[in-house]
C-alpha cells in the first residue's frame, strides 16, 4: 500500500484505472478506516470499503460503537428544536442509527429516519436519487406515531448521514425533495455525517442553508480512467418495489422513525464463553441486529458483525471471498454477503425482517461450510 506521511497520496490501481486520496490531517487514520475495492458499476469503478461499518468486512460491534462515539464527539451545537436524522439506505442506516443513539440523549426532540428502497404502508414524505450508486432510488416516509411525525415536520435541524461523501449530490438531491415534495419548511440548518469525507465543502457551497460537517477523515481524492478499461457488467439491482414476500419484522428501527431502540431481537440468545459468533443483518435490517451482537458481545462472546448487501463488487483488494444468493423479499435480485466464506465461525446468527423460509438456501448452505451451526432470527 502506498501510505507515507505528508502530502503522498493513498493510491490503489484496479483494472479500470487509478484511485488517489489525499487525506487533509492525519494520513494515518486512512487503513484502518478503509480500504478500495472495484465496483460492477460503469458510473463508478471504485468504492470506499469501510472497517468500521459492519457492511462488507465483519467487524466487533465494539468497534462500530466506538466510531458511533467519534461522530457524536465531534458534533456541533444544535440550535432549539426538532432534529430530525436521516440515514441513507442501504449502508447507513445503522450508521445513521448508531450516530442518533449517541446523540439522542442530548436532544429533547429527536428523530430518526432512515431511506428505503423496500415500499411499506405508510405516508411518502418524499422521494430522491443516489445519482452514482447500483440502487438510485430512495424512498423516504413519515412516521406513523404523531409525535414523531411532528419533530419529522417541524424539524429545524436536519442532520444527513452516510458512510461517504464523494460529490455531495445525495445529500443536496435529498435536501431538495424534503423542502419541495416533503413540505420541510423549517430547517434551518444542515449537518452533514459521514465516516469519510472527500467531498470538500461541496454541500455548503450549493446549500442555501448554513451546514457544518462531521467525519473520521477529510481529503480529496482523484480517479484516473485507464482509456482502454472494459464497462463492468452492472447486475440490475435499482429496485425499489414490494416483493413477493411480505415484510413480518417490526418498523421499530428507522424506516418509520424511530425515538429509541427497541432492542427486543433475540432477546433468548445466550452464548457460551469465548464462543465465535457473526451476527448478520439483511439489507437496511441491521439495527436491532447490531444490537443483538452488541449484546452478545458484552456477556463474553467473540462476536463480529456485518450484514447482506445488494451491492455488486468485484472480488479483489477489500473483498476477499463473496457469497452470492437471491435476496428475502421475493425481488428476484441478487444480493451478497462479503469476507465471510473465507472465514471459520461457532455459529452464525442471520437476521431477517422477512419469515425464515424466505431466506434463499443457497445462502444457508454457504454459511454451513463458515459454521457448523447457522441459525435465522427474525420477529416471528
Amino acid at each position: 500500500m502506498n501510505h507515507l506521511h505528508g502530502p503522498t497520496p493513498y493510491c490503489r490501481t484496479l483494472s479500470c484505472g487509478t484511485l488517489s486520496v489525499t487525506p487533509r490531517g492525519d494520513a494515518a487514520a486512512l487503513d484502518q478506516l478503509f480500504d478500495i475495492a472495484e465496483r460492477r458499476n460503469p458510473k463508478r469503478a471504485f468504492l470506499f470499503v469501510s472497517k468500521v461499518l459492519g457492511r462488507h468486512i465483519p467487524v466487533s460491534p465494539g468497534v462500530m460503537r466506538a466510531v458511533y462515539r467519534q461522530l457524536a464527539e465531534r458534533f456541533p451545537s444544535v440550535s432549539p428544536g426538532p432534529v430530525l436524522f436521516i440515514g441513507m439506505a442501504e449502508t447507513a442506516v445503522g450508521l445513521g442509527a448508531g450516530v442518533f443513539d449517541e446523540m439522542r440523549q442530548q436532544l429533547d426532540e429527536s428523530v430518526y429516519l432512515t431511506s428505503t428502497r423496500h415500499p411499506v404502508a405508510g405516508e411518502l414524505l418524499c422521494e430522491f436519487k443516489e445519482n452514482h450508486s447500483h440502487a438510485t432510488d430512495h424512498l423516504l416516509y413519515l412516521p406513523q406515531d404523531a409525535e414523531l411525525r411532528r419533530r419529522v415536520l417541524e424539524a429545524r435541524t436536519l442532520v444527513l448521514i452516510d458512510d461517504e461523501a464523494t460529490t455531495g449530490n445525495t445529500f443536496i438531491n435529498l435536501l431538495e425533495a424534503l423542502k419541495n415534495d416533503g413540505g420541510l419548511q423549517h430547517i434551518a440548518e444542515v449537518i452533514t455525517v459521514t465516516l469519510t469525507d472527500w467531498s470538500g465543502d461541496a454541500v455548503a457551497q450549493r446549500c442555501p442553508l448554513p451546514v457544518q460537517s462531521v467525519s473520521l477523515v477529510q481529503g480529496d481524492w482523484h480517479w484516473q480512467q485507464k482509456p482502454d478499461a472494459p464497462v463492468p457488467v452492472m447486475p440490475d439491482v435499482n429496485v425499489s418495489s414490494s416483493g413477493s414476500v411480505a415484510i413480518s419484522g417490526k418498523q421499530s428501527w428507522g424506516r418509520l422513525g424511530m425515538a429509541q431502540p427497541a432492542a427486543d431481537l433475540g432477546i433468548g440468545i445466550q452464548p457460551k464463553a469465548g464462543e465465535k459468533i457473526l451476527v448478520l443483518g439483511s439489507g437496511e435490517f441491521v439495527w436491532e441486529p447490531f444490537l443483538l451482537a452488541e449484546r452478545l458481545e458484552k456477556l463474553g462472546a467473540e462476536v463480529k458483525y456485518s450484514s447482506t448487501t445488494r451491492s455488486p463488487i468485484a472480488i479483489g483488494f477489500a473483498i476477499q471471498s463473496a457469497i452470492a444468493f437471491t435476496d428475502n423479499y421475493g425481488l428476484g435480485i441478487a444480493n451478497y454477503v462479503y469476507n465471510v466464506a473465507d472465514q471459520q465461525f461457532d455459529r452464525i446468527l442471520l437476521c431477517t425482517e422477512t419469515p425464515a423460509d424466505s431466506v434463499d438456501p443457497l445462502l444457508i448452505a454457504a454459511l454451513r461450510k463458515v459454521a457448523p451451526d447457522v441459525e435465522i432470527i427474525c420477529y416471528e
